[in-house]
């Protein structure tokens, strides 16, 4: 299977995502990068659905988002039926994310977290999958919440 993965950013974090896509393509990872390229301020949720849609319409199965902290991003792309993305800060929580959670979509923040144990945090994710488990019914709970949401459109 290829490893592929979706990142972005707003302009805060344009370091940071550059060093996280270069970290991720030398470790064998076709990154798509959706920007932001430069440091000209740009809003976050522009970044965030774009990115959420394409998790969404599984065209990737897992992403990236960078900002200030991780929480707009996060909060945005939470927004799209389907995605369940997580602010990490810590390396405890990025490994749950995926694995009690099954969420597709980590957010990262640059001001909050240096670009190494960002990197860190990148490949905690990365290198777990969904466990199932007691957390199944809890997944399968949220994935109806978005059916609902998804069925009222």
């Amino acid at each position: 299977m290829e490893k592929k993965i979706v990142i972005g950013t707003d302009h805060l974090g344009l370091q940071m995502k550059n060093a996280i896509a270069d970290h991720l393509r030398a470790k064998g990872w076709t990154v798509e990068d959706i920007g932001v390229h430069e440091t000209q301020p740009v809003d976050y949720p522009d970044v965030a659905v774009e990115l959420a849609k394409r998790i969404a319409s599984h065209e990737f199965e897992r992403g990236i988002l960078v900002c200030g902290t991780g929480a707009g991003m996060a909060i945005t792309a939470n927004k799209v039926p389907g995605v369940r993305a997580v602010a990490v800060n810590d390396a405890y929580t990025a490994e749950r994310a995926i694995a009690s959670n099954n969420a597709q979509v980590i957010t990262l923040g640059a001001l909050v977290t240096g670009i190494n144990v960002a990197k860190m945090y990148v490949d905690i994710f990365l290198a777990n999958e969904f466990q199932g488990g007691g957390s199944a019914i809890k997944v399968q709970k949220m994935e109806a919440i978005d059916d609902s949401y998804r069925a009222q459109r």
